[in-house]
């Protein structure tokens, strides 16, 4: 059964590369997944301190343009983003050509459904499209409403068959410099578009690390033998998944599935200020009555930082008590190679939710001695 169930999952165009560099591979999002390959915790310390390179291509990067096509300039881009804040709360109909916004995909009842990036393109040409990238284990998910949603005004164009790589780390920007000149100028959540051994790829300033980094989606032809002279830069190594989930946590930043979900709203997650001011003005968003109530009286719970006092992790579904009565529960938690100690991530009632409240973790059935920490552990060194 454990053989057939591995036939169904998918590869990533860099699959072969990542086995030739020793990678250890896992069932992730649907795909075969280099969860290491030195080890978290040194990629996790390289990444830190020089550029790591990150296999992102099981994502769902996509394109949604309107339906009688692009070019038109900003009415053009208008009227895509009034399509697409029909599904979510923040301002797209705002972002200059070039720039992008972290948002969520809403419920009817103000529960996140994804957390996704939507990029306004530069050039007069291409306005009237988005650059959109969701998670990867909630692709099929967020197409299908985005083709529901829009049918017969939008057409979404799928890009997850290419290659999606992130370079994080303070040494990146020299490195993409070497490959993509001009990009080291971008700021924070800016893109360009560049050409590269004959194709067009997209270069993004972001990252899911707290590092300051860049994404770029380019299609796999062109994208290996880039990968490969990447690899012969001493700054550059593969960095897996399990290290890439310890620097997020490290940074504060919710991991979809585990620190969102249906049920939880932008304001319980700290996420408010993907709602910019226009559209709590406007109240136009799904769930905007339950969000805007939580925004103006409080939610009845939070998502706050957590730091065990002890050397024990406190991973995902511990419980949280004070006093011996459960407040919350832990949703990400793991060792955080950059501060030497455990860290957690988790949500509690909003009464206990001031960092240096202290708590207990009930970790194998005793009770350790934590506290609540103010978000990130470690601060990001975006460029801004």
């Amino acid at each position: 059964m454990a053989e057939a169930a591995t036939e169904t999952l998918k590869r990533t165009p860099l699959y072969d590369i990542h086995v030739r560099q020793g990678a250890r591979i896992v069932p992730f999002a649907g795909y075969e997944m280099p969860v290491q390959f030195d080890g978290v915790m040194p990629e996790h310390l390289w990444t830190r301190a020089e550029a790591g390179l990150f296999d992102v291509s099981h994502m769902g990067p996509c394109f949604l343009t309107l339906e009688r096509g692009i070019g038109g300039g900003d009415e053009a881009h208008a009227e895509i983003a009034a399509l697409i804040e029909t599904l979510v709360p923040s301002d797209i109909a705002g972002l200059k050509p070039g720039q992008a916004r972290l948002t969520v995909l809403l419920n009817e009842a103000g529960g996140i459904l994804d957390d996704l990036i939507i990029t306004r393109p530069l050039g007069e040409e291409a306005q009237g499209a988005l650059y959109i990238v969701v998670n990867g284990a909630m692709k099929a998910q967020d197409w299908a409403i985005f083709e529901a949603a829009l049918a017969g005004k939008a057409v979404l164009t799928r890009a997850d068959d290419r290659i999606l790589f992130a370079l994080q780390g303070p040494k990146a920007a020299a490195v993409m410099a070497d490959f993509f000149p001009g990009c080291e100028e971008l700021t924070f959540m800016h893109h360009m578009p560049f050409e590269v051994n004959g194709a067009r790829c997209i270069v993004s300033r972001c990252g899911y690390t707290g590092e300051d980094g860049f994404e770029v989606l380019i299609p796999a032809e062109a994208g290996l033998p880039l990968i490969e002279e990447m690899y012969t830069d001493e700054r550059v190594k593969p960095i897996g998944l399990g290290a890439r989930d310890s620097l997020r946590l490290e940074a504060g930043l919710c991991l979809y599935g585990h620190d969102l979900s249906p049920e939880i709203s932008p304001v319980e997650a700290d996420l408010t200020w993907v709602i910019q001011k226009r559209r709590r003005e406007a109240g136009d968003f799904p769930g905007s009555e339950r969000i805007l109530r939580e925004m103006k009286d409080g939610p009845a719970r939070k998502r706050v930082g957590i730091l065990p006092l002890e050397r024990a992790p406190a991973r995902e579904g511990t419980e949280i008590q004070l006093n011996g009565e459960t407040i919350g529960l832990v949703t990400s938690g793991g060792f955080g190679p950059s501060v030497n100690a455990p860290v957690s991530m988790g949500y509690v009632a909003a009464a206990h939710a001031a960092p240096g409240t202290k708590i207990d973790l009930i970790v194998r059935g005793k009770a350790r001695p934590a506290e609540i920490a103010p978000l990130p552990f470690v601060p990001n060194r975006y460029k801004r």
